[in-house]
């Protein structure tokens, strides 16, 4: 049976009467005259516009514009089979690379070869991509949204009999009960695409089942938690010293548990002293107190522990509120004919900005892929709640790729101070706690990321001038702290823009793990700017740190490196060093207009 494209898609809501699709996606045919004129370019980078580098400006790179939607990578025409054997085209440049090194392109290929996921062949006879429309019957969650489960039941219901196994090769379930009757096989030499957006050929999501804790489970006086923070701070229990612990291992859990005191001590406070709290915060937070200490440090807790209870209250209704809000129901008209809603009332129907939507469910899936907590339906489900509200909140920027990492750590730490281990990221399904929990760690998520974005909104509004500006700043540092290093950026031809520019719009969330990252915020938040001040200096020692080996890089090894620089190993140490070298370049610059003098001299 010859392979066939399948059928392109873009969202819409989903009638009841078939749930087998994805509830945001309708399928739509395709013109194979279209097909065949849009065969994939070798040159294109899988990925491109998601990692930022569609601005790199290599020769033979050629990359397609930017538009208001993101494509679908084109496939080629049936009958046509990708030669998976010819290589990737070699960049003609005076600084290439020795035969046997690997060009850029060839990286990125590799490193983005989890993006090349394919189809199962379609039969002959379905020509006509079905339509789908939303119906107001259909079965949804609280807040209106389709609900994913009765989705996957009912598309299993459509292919009976068709087993495949899973990504871990596994029969029919995976390491985390996973099902894998819509896993699409994995066509190896579908390594480059038109765009990185490869959601629309992904068909129902699927979601690890549940399991079983692994020693995670819910603190018995969570309901007192929810109502005050500060009720968690007497259910701190100290574990024993080892017998076999050595002088020093012992010496590190005695100052670990006099750090936790001197918390205690200054978040019981009837009036909570903050300059106490960030001076203790600078070095670190321990984590049976993190996730007080940043609602206090970022102004979403007051001081006081008598408006405490009120303003939790007041701000967790206000956000659930507004996704009922955000999601409710509006007027359509419905075709008389068939009882369905008609296209022009699509967006009636709800109060979805469908293409607002449309990139938050692409984004979602992408976030912290790698850490199983992020791959369970409730954590997800709870994430696209927060970007769109947050979005639909800040018209001036919107939704804009990168945001979705920042929200991670708030999720991670407030829903770890009601689990007993605050080691959340696996072996634990969140769809298991209570509601109230999932709520209380949905709304409080949602205003610190508010608190965090205000500080730093110009990064996220047209043509991101906040980023640009930090580029810039971070060149003319570079130049006064290693002026060798920047000279050999130059004469490579490498831009600050090319590599930096991920680094201020995810925070170097991109380069260090969510623990490291969590490790970090605990200074930015003691910083008085420090989100959108201090992460310069962290950014200027984050590259010298790497100063030996870039100067002896050329171009494409420079960007090869930088794309994925070897911080896999970093621990807590490696970080806090990286903050100590950040707040030296801070007292040595800030303030002072030498290092930001051109090389012309001018200020």
């Amino acid at each position: 049976m010859a392979s066939r494209k399948p059928p392109n898609q873009e969202m819409v809501q989903v009638d009841s009467s078939d749930k087998s699709a994805s509830p945001f996606w309708r399928n739509r045919p395709s013109n194979p005259r279209n097909i065949s004129s849009k065969a994939a370019d070798s040159n294109m980078v899988v990925g491109a516009s998601y990692s930022h580098t569609d601005i790199l400006k290599f020769d033979s790179l050629s990359l397609t514009p930017s538009s208001s939607r993101p494509h679908t990578p084109p496939s080629l025409s049936r009958g046509n089979t990708r030669n998976t054997s010819t290589p990737p085209p070699r960049f003609n440049s005076a600084l290439s690379s020795p035969p046997k090194r690997p060009t850029y392109p060839q990286f990125m290929s590799q490193t983005n070869s989890d993006w090349g996921a394919g189809h199962e062949d379609y039969d002959d006879d379905e020509d006509d991509a079905e339509r789908y429309f939303y119906n107001e019957n259909a079965d949804e969650d609280e807040f209106g949204l389709p609900s994913i489960s009765s989705m996957r039941r009912e598309a299993k219901k459509r292919i009976p009999n068709k087993k495949t196994n899973d990504p871990g090769g596994g029969s029919s379930k995976g390491n985390y009960g996973m099902s894998s009757m819509l896993t699409p096989e994995r066509q190896p030499g579908r390594a480059r695409a038109n765009s990185s957006d490869i959601a629309e050929e992904r068909g129902a999501p699927i979601y690890p089942t549940a399991m079983q804790s692994e020693g995670k489970i819910l603190r018995p006086q969570y309901k007192d938690i929810l109502r005050d923070p500060a009720n968690s701070l007497h259910l701190i229990n100290h574990p024993p010293i080892p017998q076999n612990a050595t002088p020093k291992e012992a010496e590190a859990h005695s100052t670990r548990i006099s750090r936790i005191n001197k918390f205690r001590r200054i978040l019981q406070a009837s009036s909570i002293p903050l300059s106490d709290l960030r001076d203790s915060s600078w070095s670190g937070i321990p984590e049976e107190v993190r996730a007080m200490s940043w609602q206090l440090l970022l102004g979403y807790l007051p001081t006081s522990s008598e408006r405490r209870v009120a303003t939790l209250e007041r701000k967790r209704k206000a956000y659930l509120d507004g996704v009922r809000q955000a999601f409710e129901r509006g007027g359509y008209a419905s075709n008389a004919s068939n009882g369905r809603t008609s296209m022009t009332s699509q967006a009636r129907i709800r109060g979805l900005d469908e293409a607002l939507w449309h990139q938050i469910s692409i984004d979602v899936p992408r976030t912290s892929p790698h850490l199983q907590l992020y791959s369970y339906e409730a954590t997800q489900r709870s994430l696209e709640r927060i970007l769109y509200v947050w979005a639909i909140r800040h018209p001036a920027s919107g939704y804009v790729q990168g945001i979705n990492d920042l929200v991670t750590p708030f999720w991670q730490v407030f829903l770890g101070s009601y689990i007993t281990d605050n080691n959340v990221e696996s072996g634990m399904d969140p769809g298991q706690l209570p509601k109230p929990v999932l709520d209380a760690v949905e709304a409080d998520s949602f205003w610190c990321l508010t608190k965090l974005l205000d500080g730093i909104q110009d990064n996220y509004i047209y043509a991101q001038p906040g980023i640009v500006r930090q580029v810039s700043a971070l060149r003319d540092l570079i130049t006064r702290i290693d002026a060798g290093l920047a000279k050999h950026l130059e004469s490579e031809g490498v831009e600050f823009m090319q590599f930096s520019f991920r680094w201020m719009n995810c925070l170097l969330m991109r380069e260090v793990s969510v623990k490291n990252t969590i490790r970090m915020w605990d200074t930015y938040m003691a910083e008085e700017q420090g989100f959108s001040e201090f992460h310069l200096y962290v950014c200027a020692a984050f590259l010298v740190k790497w100063s030996e080996q870039l100067v002896k890089m050329d171009f494409q090894e420079t960007m090869m490196f930088l794309q994925a620089l070897p911080t896999r190993d970093w621990t807590e140490k490696d970080v806090e060093l990286l903050l100590s070298e950040a707040f030296i370049w801070q007292s040595l610059f800030r303030g002072s207009s030498a290092h930001l003098r051109n090389s012309n001299g001018v200020t």
